[in-house]
């Protein structure tokens, strides 16, 4: 396993069981691709490259505004 799959697997040890199960669950999905690169779907690509404008500004949403996304999607 390279070095910065370890270190972001440590990372990973560290967040709570729900989170967990989520990570287990993307990569998952990113190995069941059989090899292929993981692509967004395009009705999502317009919201991942809005995502990655708002993180060049440097806006992120606050640990509130995150409770409550996630509260709000039942995790």
């Amino acid at each position: 396993m390279i070095k910065v799959l370890e270190d972001a697997v440590e990372q990973v040890r560290k967040l709570p069981e729900d989170r967990q199960a989520y990570v287990a669950e993307v990569l998952e999905q990113i190995v069941a691709a059989d090899g292929d690169l993981f692509s967004v779907p395009e009705e999502h690509r317009a919201a991942v490259l809005e995502g990655f404008a708002e993180a060049e500004r440097g806006e992120f949403a606050s640990d509130e505004e995150m409770a409550a996304l996630w509260k709000k999607c039942g995790l």
